[in-house]
Order: C-alpha cells, then sequence, then structure tokens
C-alpha cells in the first residue's frame, strides 16, 4: 500500500467543522453539532455520504490546496486546460455587536483567475448518517433541502438548474455559494459573502497577532494553535478530542473510533497549550463546561462526556462503507463507561490558572470551596484503585504511573490553589495526598532497569511516562530522567524519531502504527534534560509527518503514513509544546 496521507483541510468557527478535500469536495461535515449527524459524509461512505463539490468539467486538471495566512480560511486552486479557478472555503467568525457571530453557515467563493473553465458543482446532503435523502424544493435563488431538524439552504447565483442536474457550466465571472442550517441568508448574496470572508480573516489573523509565538518553528505553531481553535464548541466550552468517527488505527485494525467528545485528558493538554501561548479566553469557557458536570456528577466522573456535557455516550456501529473499507463504523464510545481515575487531577491542573494566574481577572474565584475539595476528595479516593488508563484498555486495569503522576499533580495544584486562599486545612489535606501519590510512585519504579513502568506491578513500558519527566516530577538535572528516557526509548523508539505508545499485546493485538504524541513528548523531554540537539533532529522528522496543510493525524505508520482520527488535538498540542521547551532551552536572542 502506498504512503497514506489525509489529502484535505478544516475549516470551522467553534459551531461546527468542514473537512475539505483536495478536489474542493466537503468530505465531513456534521450539523448542527461536531457530534450531530453528518450532511456530508463521503469520507466514510462515497455513495451514502453525500457530496458538496466544485470541481472542473474537464479530466485532466491540478489542483492545490492552501490557507489565507494565518486564518482558518481554505483555498482550492484548480488548473485545467480551459482556465484557472479558486474555490475559497469560509466557517464565518467575528465579532458583530461586542458578541461573537459563529452561523451555522458556510460561505463558498468561486473566483476565477484566468480563462473560461467550465465546472460542475454538486450538493447533495444526507441525513441521519445516510440513511435518509432530503425533499428538494426550489425557489428564486435558493435551494431548499427538506426533512432536517432545520431547514437546510442553498443561497447562491449559480442558475440552480446547472446544480440540480449537475451541469457544467462556463465560470466567466466569480460565484457564491452559501449552505445555511437553520437561520437562512436574507441579506444580499455577493455583499455578505464577501463581508464575511473579510471579516473573517481578520478575525483569525488578529487572534494570531495576539499570541505568543516563539521565533522557531512558527509557521507549524500557528498553524497547529488554529487547528486546536477550532476543536472548542464554544456554545458550551466543551473541547473535543477531533472532529471524525471511525479513521482506522492503521489499515484493517478494526481500532476505529468516535473521537467526537470531551475528554478531561485532551482538553487538559489542549487548554495548556492555550495558556503557553497567552490564550485564556477557552479555559474560562471550559470552566463554565467543567461546572455544570461537577454540579450533576455523583461521586465520580466519566472520562469523557459529550459536548453538551451528556453522560450517555452510547457506542453503536453503523452501516457504512467505511473509511478506504474499514469497519465497524462506530458512533458514539465506549469508553464513557471506564474507570480513569487520572481525570480528578486533570481536571485541577487545567482550572489551577483561573484561581492562580493574576493576568485572569476570574470572577468566580469562590467556586474553589466546592469544585477544589470535591475533586481532591476523590483523588483520595482513588490512589490506590486500578483503572483503564489513558489507551483506555478494555478488558484489563492496572494503577497506572500516569495516573499515579495526576493524582500527585493534581494535589499540588489544589494546595496552591488552597494556599492562595489561606485554606490551612485544605493545604495540610492536599499536601498528604500529594506525598502519598509520591510514595505510590515510587513504588512503581523499576530500580534494575531504571525506568518507571506503565503500572505497577508491570514490566510493560509506557511512552506516558516521559510525562515524569515533562511535568516536573523527575528533576530535569537528575541522572534518574536521563535514564528513565534512555530505558523508554532503548524499547519504543521507532525510525525517523517516531515512538510507540507501548508494544505489548492489548485488547486487538500488537500495534502496528506509532501514537504520534508520544514522539512530541519524546523531545519535549529531550528538551527538559539537556538534550536539545537530539530534540531539535527528531522534531525536525516529525515534521515531515504532516499533510500538505501541515496537519498531522493520530498515528503514524513506519512508512511515514496517516492514520487514526484527524486532525488529532494531541498531536498539535504536543507540537506545541515540545517547541516551546526548545525555545526555552535555546534562550536565545531574536537576531541570532
Amino acid at each position: 500500500m502506498p504512503v497514506h496521507k489525509y489529502n484535505m483541510g478544516i475549516i470551522g468557527n467553534c459551531s461546527y467543522l468542514a473537512y475539505i478535500d483536495n478536489k474542493a469536495d466537503i468530505k465531513w461535515m456534521c450539523l448542527p453539532k461536531f457530534d450531530s449527524s453528518f450532511l456530508f459524509g463521503s469520507l466514510l461512505d462515497e455513495e451514502k455520504g453525500g457530496h458538496f463539490s466544485i470541481t472542473p468539467a474537464a479530466e485532466n486538471y491540478s489542483s492545490r490546496q492552501f490557507y489565507i495566512p494565518n486564518t482558518n480560511v481554505l483555498c482550492t486552486e484548480f488548473t485545467a486546460p480551459d482556465g484557472v479557478y479558486q474555490v475559497e472555503d469560509c466557517a464565518p467568525r467575528m465579532i458583530v455587536h461586542d458578541r461573537q457571530f459563529r452561523p451555522l453557515m458556510l460561505v463558498r467563493k468561486i473566483r476565477l483567475i484566468k480563462g473560461e473553465p467550465a465546472i460542475r458543482i454538486r450538493c447533495q446532503p444526507k441525513g441521519e448518517y445516510g440513511k435518509m435523502d432530503p425533499e428538494l424544493y426550489t425557489a428564486s435563488n435558493h435551494l431548499r433541502y427538506m426533512g432536517f431538524e432545520q431547514q437546510l439552504r442553498l443561497t447562491t447565483d449559480v442558475p440552480l438548474n446547472w446544480i440540480i442536474k449537475e451541469q457544467q457550466f462556463v465560470l466567466d465571472q466569480d460565484r457564491y455559494l452559501v449552505l445555511t442550517y437553520g437561520e437562512p441568508l436574507e441579506a444580499p448574496l455577493q455583499e455578505t459573502a464577501e463581508s464575511f470572508l473579510v471579516k473573517t480573516i481578520q478575525y483569525w489573523q488578529q487572534w494570531i497577532k495576539s499570541s505568543y509565538i516563539p521565533d522557531i518553528y512558527q509557521d507549524e505553531i500557528i498553524r497547529s494553535a488554529l487547528v486546536l481553535k477550532l476543536h472548542q464548541y464554544e456554545d458550551t466550552g466543551g473541547i473535543i478530542a477531533s472532529g471524525t468517527t471511525s479513521l482506522p488505527e492503521f489499515h484493517d485494525s478494526t481500532r476505529n473510533w468516535d473521537y467526537r467528545y470531551c475528554w478531561f485528558r485532551d482538553a487538559h493538554y489542549t487548554l495548556k497549550a492555550f495558556n503557553q501561548i497567552g490564550h485564556f479566553e477557552e479555559l474560562e469557557k471550559y470552566f463554565d463546561f467543567v461546572q455544570n458536570i461537577l454540579r450533576n456528577a455523583d461521586d465520580t466522573l466519566q472520562p469523557l462526556y459529550s459536548i453538551t456535557g451528556e453522560k450517555d455516550i452510547e457506542e453503536l456501529v453503523i452501516d457504512l462503507h467505511g473509511y478506504l473499507g474499514n469497519r465497524p463504523v462506530r458512533v458514539g464510545n465506549k469508553a464513557y463507561i471506564q474507570v480513569q481515575h487520572d481525570v480528578y487531577g486533570q481536571v485541577l491542573v487545567s482550572l489551577l490558572p483561573l484561581y492562580t494566574d493574576k493576568r485572569l481577572t476570574f470572577l468566580k474565584k469562590s467556586s474553589y470551596k466546592t469544585i477544589v475539595p470535591w475533586l481532591l476528595n476523590q483523588i483520595e479516593r482513588t490512589l490506590t484503585m486500578p483503572d483503564s488508563g489513558l489507551w483506555e484498555f478494555r478488558n484489563q486495569v492496572q494503577v497506572h504511573t500516569y495516573t499515579l503522576l495526576f493524582h500527585w499533580a493534581g494535589a499540588k495544584a489544589a494546595f496552591k490553589i488552597a494556599q492562595l486562599f489561606g485554606d490551612s486545612e485544605l493545604m495540610r489535606k492536599a499536601d498528604a495526598i500529594a506525598r502519598e501519590a509520591d510514595r505510590l510512585l515510587d513504588e512503581s519504579y523499576d530500580k534494575e532497569r531504571k525506568v518507571y513502568p506503565q503500572a505497577i506491578g508491570t514490566p510493560n513500558l509506557d511512552a506516558s511516562t516521559l510525562s515524569m519527566v515533562t511535568m516536573g516530577y523527575l528533576d530535569h538535572d537528575s541522572s534518574k530522567a536521563r535514564a528513565h528516557i534512555e530505558a523508554l526509548e532503548k524499547e519504543l523508539l521507532a525510525e525517523h524519531g517516531l515512538f510507540y505508545r507501548y508494544k505489548h499485546y492489548d485488547d486487538f493485538g500488537f500495534p502496528d502504527t506509532t501514537f504520534l504524541v508520544c514522539a512530541f513528548w519524546y523531545v519535549d523531554a529531550l528538551a527538559c534534560v539537556g538534550r536539545v540537539d537530539d530534540a531539535i533532529k527528531n522534531l525536525n522528522q516529525l515534521l515531515k509527518f504532516s499533510n500538505h496543510l501541515g496537519i498531522f493525524s493520530e498515528d503514524v505508520g513506519l512508512d511515514g503514513s496517516q492514520w487514526g482520527n484527524f486532525p488529532q488535538t494531541y498531536s498539535h498540542v504536543g507540537l506545541i509544546n515540545a517547541v516551546l521547551r526548545i525555545s526555552k532551552k535555546l534562550d536565545r536572542p531574536e537576531f541570532m
């Protein structure tokens, strides 16, 4: 099988996401929420998935994709024998009346560049994961697709019959298409589309301008930041791991999962990346999401929730062909029933800046009185209890080293918050729990191999324990930190700087691909212990595993193939954190 890449880009506005390939076809777009059924889903089934494409009529053409600099506005340029044109795709996002305006609207501008190319437009939305074909009604300037929960309308200046019949026509001027779900476009088409394009470009460029970006690897950091921003559902503050489902971890693996949900773990890493580049509004939104979940919690937290905070995320198998024939296609994620005790520490560490960072005028600081003690109690209750771990093993529970590390970090965060408010009782409790977590971590240590294994009592090694270094548990100048990294790289390091998360047999066999964030964790850890040249060398190798737009997947095969859900927030977070660590270690003036 040739090297596999995801030949598509992503746009969005924190209300929805759309995936667009290099043929300007909308391959994946779910509305009205990230975890709704798709309107266009040919990513998983060419026949049942529907299409929204704008392609040359000529068979022999070439295309290229690029983003307008520092934005999430995607351009697909086509060169055909009869001319050149460009499709500009935009999910409008801008400030209107002092509020974020992020409608369920897709703006597509077809810009004529050269000649008079013949093109063909195809718009075939689907409902209920491909089971429903909407009824089509024609109006004077729009097509109306009936059968969805809300009205779906395509407003355009292209003759409607050409779209209905998928008839080729000559592009002799710029054309516009605006797809709306719910509230339709009633304003002038061209003027509104142009205005929304310009204002959306300005919004994203201003957002990047206000970000802290080091002077190394800036293109990669900027694209990663823009990708991450799209994965917060701004209405509730929930942050999803990825916008896709059932893209396999490797071909024919059956490891096909739905990642359109909010994992506390993934959100922790994403928020850390936002904080490091100087953006805290995402954390403030996330607090509202967490607060409401905690209020409705009994005595435990699930590892994941829906973006609206719903508990039940039933995992179903649906009748679709699957990406490149990979089945099953899953909707929902059974991991919600698992026990993953690291979540309590992750929530505490995530919320810490709201209480302690002087830059933030957080008006709900008194909330610590209920939130922090509750989370700390859960850490205390689960300290020695086995769990499924961050890799979500379905048939095995252990006392995972990674979970213990977040018990320790969560207790440390609770102590810091309690200290700020002078809560001596909470300080004493947090300190005692941190000490006990430290003792358990010491118990997990393999003195002969000089490494922290995956869990207490197992010889298996795990890339997640690189966090022992990157989170500061191990002194960066210590021989123990260096020996730990060396033991892990001896067993888990692959070619080209790639890194296995583990190599032992799991619920589905032995892993064939590497988990990309583990390679970025490795780079981060190398920089921590002063192996900066090694960190840079490995990072430069990893950058080759993006697609043509600088977007990274969840998994990477040893041949460089992209697999797993896409984009994967984990991967982009890992890149940002690794680069920022290297930049701090280099500590050189801008002119060097």
